[in-house]
């Protein structure tokens, strides 16, 4: 019954959210997702040039098949892209002109979940992961610096991690609260760094943390055919930085730990329909001052979903979210180069789900 579109944006780099709820379905299945939003993020530099829309459409999917071993224990795989960026300056702002940031990421994720009994479970597995990126600074804020011009080439790295949890469920009111930790991931990514084209530093290797993460699930039945449902996230991103050589020990990046709150209710109409509403919030930072690479602060959102179940073994879903994001000051070296306001973003996705 509980269904969510594609997110747009989270605390941080988050894209998908790390889903856990296909590791409670009931059966053998496979699902898969496919999503894309449209941001509209723009502000003026310094000098009220407008910066244009920084931020590029993207689109994301996910995978994941189960098995249903024995009435307690169930394992299988999900495949999803947990992080991204694709940030953009155009020239219309010459303080930040092609200043630009892609993020792409992967993940895979071996579970196994046992149940002790009607009520108690826990569930856990292995996290494979891949990062890579792209950063270019460009413009008059970095021209004092020496920076402007200066690109740095993450190659992909893949690393290990591991998923942890535990649930509580009442089924006669559809009750489940469950609790899962992502640990963190550590990456050693090639980097080729230049400015204007021009190798200004020895070939290295940039350490690089994704955030541990702990999520609170949950879900109940309130009245016949209706079901709230919603979630509490906490990432982990002051242990992320990206600092490579040439830069002097600073860092690419200027993320701050955070929260994620969402809240829904979920309605079956019929044999065949269901829909959703949700909505969220992501925690804000400290202050309003944000790297030009990721030039929003918080947000708010709503989301709008239905569901259709073709047959016995197929079930169609999807929705839209609409996102407004925080005001944000871009800064570099601590001093404001602009301002950002009034931004949001679309975004759509659906899911398939077969039983075999």
């Amino acid at each position: 019954m509980v269904v969510s579109a594609v997110a747009a944006q989270a605390v941080g780099l988050d894209r998908s959210g790390r889903p856990t709820s296909f590791i409670f379905e009931d059966g053998n299945m496979v699902e898969f997702s496919f999503g894309g939003a449209n941001p509209s993020i723009d502000g003026s530099d310094v000098f009220t040039n407008p910066t244009g829309n920084i931020g590029d459409s993207f689109a994301v999917w996910g995978a994941g098949i189960r098995y249903q071993a024995s009435d307690k224990l169930s394992f299988g795989l999900i495949i999803d892209e947990p992080y991204g960026a694709d940030i953009l300056y155009g020239p219309s702002s010459t303080v930040l002109d092609g200043t630009a940031a892609t993020v792409d990421s992967s993940a895979y994720t071996a579970f196994a979940r046992y149940k002790f009994n009607d009520n108690f479970s826990v569930h856990g597995g292995l996290v494979y992961q891949n990062v890579s990126a792209n950063v270019t600074l460009s413009g008059l804020a970095y021209q004092s610096s020496g920076l402007n011009g200066y690109n740095a080439a993450f190659s992909n790295d893949g690393a290990f991690g591991y998923m942890v949890g535990a649930a509580y469920e009442i089924p006669r009111i559809a009750l489940r609260v469950a609790l899962t930790y992502h640990s963190e991931i550590d990456h050693s990514l090639d980097t080729t760094q230049t400015i204007n084209g021009v190798v200004v530093a020895p070939p290295s290797a940039t350490d690089v943390t994704t955030p541990e993460t702990i999520a609170l699930d949950f879900q109940t039945g309130v009245a016949a055919d209706t079901l709230v449902f919603g979630s509490i996230r906490f990432s982990h991103y002051s242990v992320t930085s990206v600092r490579p050589t040439a830069l002097g020990g600073a860092s690419l990046t200027d993320l701050e730990n955070g929260f994620d709150v969402s809240l829904g209710v979920g309605r079956r109409f019929s044999e065949k329909w269901a829909g959703s509403a949700t909505v969220g919030w992501s925690q804000k930072g400290e202050d309003d001052l944000v790297s030009p690479l990721g030039s929003t602060n918080g947000s708010v959102f709503l989301a709008l979903g239905a569901s259709y179940q073709l047959n016995e073994k197929t079930e169609i879903s999807g929705g839209v979210r609409y996102t407004d994001f925080g005001n944000a000051i871009p800064n570099v070296g601590g001093n404001p180069v602009g301002a950002f306001g009034g931004d949001s973003a679309v975004s759509a996705g659906f899911r398939i789900q077969y039983s075999f």
